[in-house]
């Protein structure tokens, strides 16, 4: 069994801060692509898209942390995650790498803005500190 921190991490930004959410519940990472509004859907869902025939449900991870929309830009990306058993896309501003982390520490009560209840801790790595996210209890909450 894989300690923290041996585990790999997918890290990627929003605005100026690095978070990272462990590998093993990634799928893949694609481009920005043609995402069909649903109407009267939740507050942060953007949409779904077609995923090689599959429907997969598109949310605004901006929106899930009360943080402000941008435009997209080249470098916004989908991570499409597992989330109870189906599949959901997770818009990040960029994805900068797959990463271990040397150390790991508890989260505070508060990450630049964000509960720290949606933290599994705070890696530490060569270039900065990067927020492991729970991304399971920011999707469950409402």
């Amino acid at each position: 069994m894989e300690s923290a921190l041996q585990k790999q991490y997918v890290e990627f930004g929003i605005g100026q801060e690095h978070y990272a959410v462990p590998i093993s519940g990634v799928h893949e990472i694609i481009r920005m692509q043609e995402i069909t509004e649903v109407p009267n859907g939740r507050y942060y869902v953007k949409g779904i898209i077609n995923l090689r025939g599959k429907i997969v449900p598109v949310l605004s991870l901006r929106v899930l942390l009360d943080l402000p929309e941008t435009a997209d830009t080249k470098h916004t990306r989908i991570l499409v995650v597992h989330h109870q058993e189906e599949a959901l896309g997770v818009i990040v501003d960029k994805v900068n790498k797959v990463t271990t982390f040397s150390d790991i520490q508890p989260a505070p009560d508060s990450i630049a803005g964000i509960s720290g209840s949606f933290f599994n801790g705070v890696g530490f790595s060569a270039e900065e500190l990067v927020g492991i996210l729970k991304l399971d209890e920011i999707l469950l909450r409402d």
